[in-house]
């Protein structure tokens, strides 16, 4: 064997994440094998970013993946999180080992992908690099608030059926605001946070009964 032989090969750097279409593509064909922890989608989007990871856990909250038990709170903890670490400046992004380790069926993402696929030319075609300044420093910050409102109220609203919407749409907006540079989808998601905080307040009693549920059921099982 030569010397040539046994350098190394270089792997191909993945093309960056720019959209909706190709965040949902480099999920596909950076991913495989019947399940796929958080770690493996991180690393297929490019984890040194927080509008693509943003992006993606928006994309998740408003996917068939959060039928999985469980996946709607812990898609609101990891953008909280997140969210938090922008606020404080940190500018690399971060996440506890024992979550990047959750996996999920490859299938459900798969399914997840082909689901958006009729809405990607339509949104990939309104976003554009616009009010820029909104999605730097200092102003990405003040909006980064918005994203960990939305995380917040997403727990109480994942008891109720489709409750999280508002908040997932939130949180997918602010994400492709960050992905594409355009500060005017970062002001709409501001809109929908607000109408998240209307749906909490109109189901308030709903939610209060399904808490209250929840926690005679833990009672029980503890009793």
């Amino acid at each position: 064997m030569t010397y040539a032989e046994r350098l190394p090969v270089p792997v191909p750097a993945r093309p960056p994440v720019h959209n909706l279409s190709s965040l949902l593509t480099e999920l596909v064909n950076g991913t495989s094998g019947p399940g796929v922890d958080v770690r493996e989608m991180l690393n297929a989007i490019g984890r040194r970013s927080y509008g693509p990871i943003l992006l993606l856990l928006g994309f998740m909250a408003l996917s068939p993946l959060t039928i999985i038990p469980g996946a709607t709170w812990l898609v609101a903890f990891i953008t909280l999180l997140m969210a938090t670490q922008i606020v404080i400046g940190r500018r690399k992004p971060w996440l506890p080992a024992r979550v990047l380790k959750v996996e999920f069926p490859r299938e459900a993402l798969v399914n997840g992908v082909e689901w958006a696929r009729p809405f990607v030319s339509g949104i990939d075609g309104i976003v554009k690099p616009r009010l820029v300044f909104l999605t730097e420093s200092p102003f990405v910050q003040i909006v980064a608030l918005v994203c960990i409102a939305a995380a917040l109220i997403t727990f109480p609203l994942g008891l109720i059926p489709f409750g999280p919407l508002l908040p997932g749409l939130t949180i997918f907006l602010f994400g492709l605001a960050l992905t594409a540079r355009d500060g005017v989808v970062l002001l709409i998601s501001g809109l929908m946070l607000a109408a998240g905080f209307w749906l909490l307040f109109q189901l308030g009693d709903n939610v209060t009964s399904a808490l209250q549920h929840m926690l005679d059921a833990v009672k029980r099982w503890i009793g």
